[in-house]
């Protein structure tokens, strides 16, 4: 006896997003990444088109206050944003680079607008892939910082960010001026984030330079949360809601590291194991349960936990 395969069809789908621009498109990446396009839930190939999620590797400006699970596994890199790059996309095989430029921080270094522009380009010379460019969090610096670093990678079509309720102007503008990718975060709110949408397409960014930051967690701290907004984001889109149909970017390796599951030793927590497969586990299960979602985009830290979820996409993209 057969048994026929209820197919589920949408009328809407995600829309594609290009990021990176080479030599032809007025930048000097060798390469650019597609994002988005999808017209089914995630890896339900029976049901329509399912694009690859890409992943990003986090670089800071300056040396990282990571615990030894992570840094032990670079090497000597952290002094040098370009070097650190270029290990990451040669060695650990990352799509995109996330820049996070910490050393802009007023409490911190407070580098200036023009010191952070100077290490954008810096890595730009040395990795061909696109780039994630974001402040340092403090929202009036980072305005100084990310219009400087948009002006000086015009058409580079990097992605910035990030854009919020309060400060999405700045940002829109800066991408609007110097032909970048906007990343528009919104806090875990499926009706701040259509808002902030609209807001920014209104201002004239067309809604395919828009990429959604919904906000997550980690693993054991709230993902379930998260995991419900994302699926109401793309179930949204899939029903033709064109304010809801851009990728997602899920910053993994941020959230999946802040746990104490990720930094407490097996001295402290005999009981949970070893902290160098614990780490590995806590990131690329965070990131395998967002792609389950709808991830585009996954940010990650640990070169190991990007191993094992570069080898699950790849199984869930097999067809």
């Amino acid at each position: 006896m057969s048994v026929a395969i209820v197919k589920e069809r949408f009328s809407g789908k995600i829309g594609e997003v290009i990021l990176g621009a080479t030599s032809e498109q007025g930048g000097t990446r060798t390469s650019t990444v597609t994002i988005g396009g999808d017209a089914a839930l995630p890896f339900l190939h029976f049901e329509g088109k399912v694009n690859r999620p890409v992943i990003a590797m986090e670089v800071n400006d300056i040396p990282p206050t990571w615990n030894e699970t992570l840094t032990k596994q670079y090497g000597d890199v952290f002094n040098s944003p370009a070097a650190w790059a270029k290990q990451c996309v040669d060695d650990f095989g990352a799509d995109l680079i996330y820049l996070k430029l910490t050393g802009a921080d007023p409490d911190g270094e407070n580098r200036s607008p023009e010191d952070c522009a100077r290490v954008v380009k810096e890595v730009l010379g040395a990795v061909g892939v696109p780039l994630i460019v974001v402040g340092c969090g403090d929202s009036t610096k980072d305005n100084e910082v990310i219009a400087a670093v948009a002006e000086a990678a015009t058409g580079e079509n990097l992605l910035i960010g990030v854009a919020e309720q309060e400060t999405y102007k700045t940002y829109a503008a800066a991408a609007m001026v110097h032909k970048h990718t906007l990343i528009a975060q919104s806090p875990l709110d499926i009706n701040i984030c259509k808002q902030l949408n609209i807001l920014i397409n209104e201002m004239g960014l067309p809604l395919n330079k828009i990429v959604i930051d919904p906000l997550i967690a980690g693993l054991g701290f709230g993902i379930e949360y998260a995991y419900s907004i994302m699926e109401r984001a793309r179930l949204g889109a899939l029903g033709n809601d064109k304010m809801l149909a851009m990728p997602m970017f899920c910053s993994v390796g941020y959230e999946a590291n802040r746990t104490k599951e990720s930094n407490s030793s097996a001295d402290e927590n005999p009981q949970w194991g070893d902290l160098d497969d614990r780490a590995v586990l806590w990131e690329s299960l965070t990131a395998s349960g967002l792609m389950q979602v709808g991830a585009s985009i996954i940010m990650m830290r640990n070169p190991a936990a990007v191993k094992v979820v570069k080898k699950n996409i790849d199984e869930l993209m097999s067809v």
